[in-house]
């Protein structure tokens, strides 16, 4: 027997109850036979009931149960025991190592399992043998016992039951859970005239906001979460004054007012506009060529940039067809980052639905408003008043001109290590803090700090002359310590001149960006050999599935990919009731899309052959899956941009231009097909129609398009010093100084050149990330069963690539607020987590964009900044460009320059 506790009532005692109970039913409760101590029991599962005791004299009447508490309810009533120990076996095999699915959960079911009585007897209390884990799993604090009060095994017959409903009805994570209904209503108004107007026009707000300020670092944007917050006042305001007439356009009859602003609008409004919170990647194209600080092409026309932009934007469309068996379907690929807009969503149009959790009685609508708020105000503090609370780099304070300390702790130029770097959320909350697992962000985190220490012992070796340069930059640099200047190794028609290259020598890389390299080089075999060697039977699936998809899309152009045939996902059930996307569609965009990239490398001087848009493709086709199942349980992806470099860098040398022609297709192809799988899951929560998506993103997308190209020449030709490292706006660019930079070395210089002569190293990275497979695959099998369970070496590779331009400073403040929230809370206080994490991190998040565009438009971008040390301490001595930013001086080199020497370049 379980040892008695002050906060719970005795397993006898709560069986008594239960027995006395069996013929107790209320005439007015038609919608279970359930026992009040059952309905208590459950309804403390779910996070209903505030009171965590068992309380005798409880009875359902007293208090309002809502209709997802009923619905779970009444499924938990009609399932048998047989249907619901298949349930939570299958569960078992499937969630199997799954690092989603709570530890604490997944045993609870093991031990349901393992208690299942025989069938010549009863199941009897008595029968129980507590696990002495779980005995030590009890909890004297009262904060924790909702959390730990269904872990304990008091009543069988109901609590498998209970489990199985969960994950048959409803969804097996909490984090789902929290966000999402087990039920259904298809005549509630979705795609309404209303949602097109009110959606598309913020999208044009917000494509120009978003697209102004990509350019600065930190970058500055109106995000989905904000966007929700607009939407709702203009839907109810649309409601409350639009007459409610018929009106007929081509033969449709539309409503102009279908009635009271329906979540499922709100929601379709929100992935509308999420095309435009992104910007196109060939806007890096277009200011890398048309820039004078970088190739200065004059014919760089608005018709080539219209076809550069719609081709990159619209394949991965094509791409996004072949995915939805592999990262939509599954319940298992849950796409964390998503998560957030769903439950702002739900917090702001189901306000009157307020449970209190562990004392906390605001509602989620007053608290969104309440920390949205604090957050506008508070943030002119670290970003206005005191801005040395924002990039809180003290540690260069003590002695701002001494290179050693700048380049450990740097904020700007340096690695970053700092025990407190920040108190600006819009930095703390770089990585996603209150999003992404913790367990995600520990592996990057160790990742970053692994990188940290290697950057640093390069570069105090001088290993490849980098002691002769920053530390930490994404520029790269001649042998004399300047910035490189790629026109001094063209010719007039902006080739590459082999005799100014022999005079000039070739470009070289800082620690940082030495070591991120490397890394990039290292995950990509790494990424593919290690997922394919763990998650086998996974991976074998999800390339059959796209094979299906694509053979019968081939075979009739009909969709044959219907939800609920592929998956026992409780929502794709749900979801099989709306027609599904015609493949048709998807290849219609694919084939116009291929053509316009076709017209884009042939019509104009890109250097670039058609068979290089087909190679790019493939590329992408076989990366995306593995990339996106990735991204879909974690929250990690990562590009491929570096790994087309290097193929385009050899197949077609000495071309820069070639090489961001090429690269903004090889990058962008399976990112806009992530994307558009990431609005797919998002909609497959909400329960909105797959035809209703894709319509809309189609729209949006391409007048995204049409407004970026608008934003990005209006600056190039408008903003002085746009992309220099001092702009006085923060418009350093450091997106398109990377795009700029890896273009030079990698295609004007090429590969052949960098692995051969100048950085022999760097294509030993390949090999590494093969053999790194055997010692993380027999750690994943071996190890620790903790550790292991959270071991993701792919996202410890990935921490690597943190650096140059950003560094520690950027993800070490958000590892606390990770760790407190998303494994701290949401292990003790799952109810407070399940209700309050998503609508914080939204609310930090809108006030913060809010208060910086009203600050940059009131403030930086018409007045100067105020002048007083809290303003100025930040930028004092080497961190403010002034002095020596390097350890050696080029200067004392041997003949006055260092590396590789002259007439031996390669």
């Amino acid at each position: 027997m379980v040892r008695k506790e002050p906060e719970y009532i005795e397993l006898n005692e709560y069986h008594e109850d239960h027995d006395q109970n069996l013929t107790r039913r209320s005439s007015d409760r038609k919608w279970t036979n359930l026992t009040n101590s059952q309905i208590q029991l459950v309804l403390l599962r779910l996070g209903v009931l505030e009171d965590e005791t068992f309380d005798q004299s409880f009875v359902p009447e007293d208090i309002h149960i809502g209709k997802e508490p009923q619905f779970m309810l009444t499924k938990i009533d009609e399932l048998s025991i047989e249907d619901s120990i298949s349930i939570v076996r299958d569960a078992l095999v499937e969630h199997n190592g799954d690092v989603n699915y709570l530890a604490d959960d997944y045993k609870l079911l093991e031990r349901l399992i393992r208690l299942i009585p025989r069938e010549d007897e009863q199941f009897e209390i008595s029968d129980i043998e507590v696990d002495k884990e779980e005995e030590e799993e009890e909890v004297h604090t009262r904060g924790h016992i909702n959390h730990k009060l269904y872990l304990r095994i008091i009543d069988w017959n109901l609590q498998i039951r209970l489990e199985a409903a969960l994950i048959h009805y409803h969804s097996p994570y909490p984090e789902i859970r929290a966000i999402t209904e087990p039920y259904d209503d298809p005549t509630i108004p979705i795609e309404t005239f209303r949602v097109y107007v009110i959606s598309l026009v913020w999208t044009c707000i917000g494509s120009v906001i978003n697209n102004f300020f990509v350019h600065r670092m930190p970058g500055i944007g109106l995000s989905s979460h904000t966007m929700q917050v607009l939407f709702l006042p203009c839907g109810k305001l649309w409601e409350r004054y639009m007459p409610h007439k018929t009106f007929r356009i081509f033969g449709y009859s539309i409503e102009l007012n279908p009635g009271p602003w329906t979540y499922k609008e709100m929601m379709l409004a929100t992935i509308i506009y999420s095309c435009s919170s992104g910007t196109p990647y060939s806007v890096y194209n277009i200011f890398v060529m048309k820039l004078e600080r970088f190739y200065n092409l004059k014919w760089v026309t608005y018709t080539f940039q219209v076809l550069l932009s719609i081709s990159t934007q619209f394949l991965g469309f094509g791409f996004a067809l072949l995915m939805k068996k592999v990262c939509v379907y599954p319940s298992k690929a849950i796409w964390p980052t998503i998560l957030p807009t769903i439950a702002l969503n739900r917090a702001l149009m189901k306000a009157e639905e307020n449970n209190p959790v562990y004392g906390w009685k605001i509602s989620q609508y007053t608290f969104f408003y309440v920390v949205c708020i604090g957050s506008f105000f508070y943030n002119w503090i670290p970003s206005y008043f005191f801005t040395a609370l924002s990039q809180l780099n003290w540690p260069t304070w003590f002695s701002p001109n001494s290179i050693h300390l700048v380049n450990v702790t740097g904020t700007f130029v340096g690695l970053g290590l700092n025990p407190w770097p920040t108190f600006d959320w819009n930095i703390f909350d770089a990585a996603g803090c209150l999003t992404i697992p913790f367990y995600t962000y520990a592996n990057h985190y160790i990742g970053s700090m692994l990188a940290f220490f290697i950057i640093l012992i390069v570069y105090y070796t001088n290993n490849y002359w980098t002691a002769y340069l920053p530390i930490n930059s994404n520029r790269l640099f001649n042998n004399k310590g300047e910035v490189f200047n790629v026109h001094d190794l063209l010719d007039e028609n902006n080739m590459f001149d082999n005799e100014k290259y022999q005079k000039v020598g070739p470009p070289y890389f800082t620690a940082a960006n030495l070591v991120l390299y490397g890394a990039f080089f290292c995950l990509y075999p790494f990424a593919i050999v290690y997922h394919f060697t763990t998650e086998w039977e996974s991976m074998k699936s999800s390339f059959h599935n796209v094979w299906v998809t694509l053979r019968d899309s081939v075979k009739s152009g009909k969709s044959h990919d219907q939800f609920g045939r592929y998956s026992n996902d409780p929502h794709c059930k749900m979801m099989a009731q709306y027609e599904d996307v015609p493949d048709w569609w998807f290849l219609s965009i694919l084939i116009v899309s291929t053509s316009f990239a076709i017209f884009c490398v042939s019509l104009y001087p890109t250097e670039t052959p058609i068979w290089g848009i087909f190679c790019t493709m493939l590329i992408n086709f076989i990366f995306l899956v593995p990339i996106t199942s990735i991204a879909s349980v974690t929250g990690f992806s990562f590009g491929l941009n570096v790994l087309v470099e290097l193929i385009i860098g050899y197949t077609i040398p000495n071309s820069g231009i070639a090489l961001i022609t090429l690269k903004s297709y090889g990058y962008n192809i399976d990112t806009q097909a992530s994307n558009y799988i990431t609005d797919q899951k998002l909609a497959h929560y909400a329960k909105i129609p797959p035809r209703a998506i894709f319509r809309g993103q189609l729209i949006s997308t391409l007048l995204n398009v049409i407004i970026a190209l608008f934003v990005s020449n209006w600056q190039i030709d408008n903003i002085p010093d746009i992309c220099d490292r001092m702009q006085k706006d923060k418009l350093s660019c450091p997106g398109a100084n990377t795009y700029f930079y890896s273009s030079i070395q990698y295609g004007e210089i090429g590969p052949a050149k960098v692995f051969g002569g100048l950085y022999p190293v760097l294509k030993w990275c390949f090999l590494l990330g093969v053999i790194l497979v055997i010692p993380c695959v027999w750690f994943k099998n071996h190890g620790p069963q903790l550790l292991r369970r959270y071991f993701q070496p792919t996202i410890i590779i990935g921490g690597f690539l943190d650096y140059a331009p950003y560094n520690l400073s950027y993800f070490t403040g958000g590892l606390y607020v990770s760790y407190l929230f998303m494994y701290h809370i949401k292990n003790n206080y799952i109810l407070w987590w399940e209700k309050y994490n998503y609508i914080l991190t939204s609310a930090l998040s809108a006030g913060v964009a809010f208060s910086a565009l009203l600050i940059f438009f009131t403030t930086e971008y018409i007045t100067d900044e105020l002048n007083w040390w809290g303003n100025n301490i930040t930028k004092s001595g080497i961190e403010g460009g002034n002095g020596q930013r390097s350890w050696l001086n080029a200067k004392n080199a041997p003949n006055g320059y260092f590396g590789l020497r002259e007439g031996s370049f390669p």
